[in-house]
């Protein structure tokens, strides 16, 4: 499970895929989310504003396991 470290209090699920490497540009993030299953903490979502806090587990299918850490 890869660790994505944050300075503020939550990430946006759009903001969080381009910081963790999984896409190039915010803008792709609507493309992206349209195509992929993510899971978070469990449950199916793709929202772009999804806000993800410390401590949440996201799976994005074909790029693995993440975890979003206050640091």
């Amino acid at each position: 499970m890869t660790e994505v470290s944050i300075k503020t209090e939550y990430i946006a699920l759009g903001q969080f895929l381009k910081l963790a490497g999984i896409i190039d540009t915010g803008g792709a993030a609507k493309f992206f989310l349209q195509e992929a299953s993510i899971s978070i903490n469990g449950e199916s979502d793709n929202r772009r504003g999804r806000k993800l806090y410390s401590g949440d587990k996201i799976v994005v299918q074909g790029h693995g396991e993440y975890t979003v850490i206050k640091g």
